[in-house]
């Protein structure tokens, strides 16, 4: 049985549903990081199970969403 596709389909009535991680949505960007600062994150990810670019983004959004201010000591 062959199925024909339509010429038109009315995309309002298909999905009227707004998308639910529209406001989680992730940008790719190019980013330099440390070394021992990935390898830390690898070594987490081994223990976690969890790939370790999704454990730095989970760290950077718990920073944002706490406000969290670097304080550096220089000495």
């Amino acid at each position: 049985m062959v199925v024909k596709m339509r010429d038109e389909y009315e995309i309002n009535r298909l999905n009227p549903r707004k998308n639910p991680y529209s406001n989680r949505l992730k940008k790719q960007i190019t980013i330099n990081i440390n070394t021992d600062a990935v390898d830390y994150f690898k070594s987490l990810s081994e223990k976690t199970g969890i790939p370790y670019q999704t454990l730095i983004n989970m760290y950077l959004i718990d920073c944002a969403e706490n406000r969290r201010e670097l304080k550096m000591v220089w000495e």
